[in-house]
């Protein structure tokens, strides 16, 4: 049997009950990083007193899950087998969902603890009351491709929730100051962690807050929700024809405004360009 383990995303008070007792019954270990896994097992050894018996400890994370999966056997699950990420739940912005695939496929029994993750503690510290939000995670690395997904995310109809790495906040700050000057952010620094600091106001206000060694650290960081904007602004249909975006990203636009299906503004662009 499969296991899938969240591990604390900072503070290791976190740690549930029944995630100890499901380490203490493990034969084996499937881990983001080795040194991280074996750093949490002592750590549980001399906080918590965790005893167990993983003969075990194989490296499973995004660069070698296929190579992994490919030689491993269902018979190898016939004993307890863990996954645990390096932090917070497995299969969000972490490994875990090919691993979950090969169960299905091989009909091996599986199950996934409940815990802690970053962009649920997030939300509920942000302060928004929509009652509903995106999560997105990581945005891309490469400048284009980045602009174009944040520019869809920015006409979502409810809050969306970014992560981003210490070197690239600063970047995603200066990015929103111009896409979305006066939209209304939440930035989260290092949830659970001892040096844990929230912020929240517009992308320049923030500039101004979030910078030198406050940089540093783990973030989350939510976007208010982006149908007032549209709703309140003179922003038309002839408007969202001229811009020069791709006709998918433009039928997008065009639906939020005009009501119509995504499908129905995408042929009517392609149409006219025709």
């Amino acid at each position: 049997m499969l296991t899938l383990l969240p591990s604390p995303i900072g503070n290791i008070e976190d740690i549930s009950i029944r995630a100890l007792r499901v380490l203490g019954e493990a034969d084996s270990l499937l881990c983001e990083d080795t040194r991280v896994a074996k750093k949490l097992l002592k750590l549980l050894e001399e906080r918590y007193g965790l005893s167990h018996h993983i003969e075990k400890i194989v490296s499973f994370h995004s660069h070698n899950e296929k190579k992994v999966l490919a030689s491993l056997k269902p018979s190898f699950f016939e004993k307890n087998v863990v996954y645990v990420s390096d932090a917070g739940m497995p299969c969000i912005s972490d490994p875990g969902a090919l691993l979950v695939d090969y169960c299905q496929k091989n009909e091996i029994e599986y199950t996934v603890l409940p815990g802690p993750t970053a962009f649920a503690t997030a939300y509920a510290a942000s302060g928004f009351t929509d009652g509903h939000f995106i999560f997105y995670g990581f945005l891309p690395h490469k400048t284009k491709e980045r602009a174009e997904q944040l520019q869809k995310l920015l006409v979502e109809p409810y809050p969306v929730i970014l992560y981003e790495a210490p070197h690239r906040m600063e970047k995603l700050l200066g990015e929103l100051s111009k896409m979305a000057p006066e939209r209304l952010l939440f930035a989260a620094k290092e949830i659970s962690k001892r040096h844990e600091k929230f912020f929240k106001g517009c992308a320049n206000e923030l500039k101004k807050s979030i910078t030198g060694n406050v940089l540093k650290g783990e973030w989350v960081v939510v976007l208010s929700a982006g149908k007032d904007r549209l709703r309140n602004s003179s922003i038309t249909a002839e408007d969202i024809k001229e811009l020069n975006i791709p006709p998918k990203q433009k039928a997008k636009l065009l639906s939020k405004v005009t009501g119509h299906s995504v499908k129905r503004c995408y042929e009517k662009i392609v149409a006219d360009f025709e």
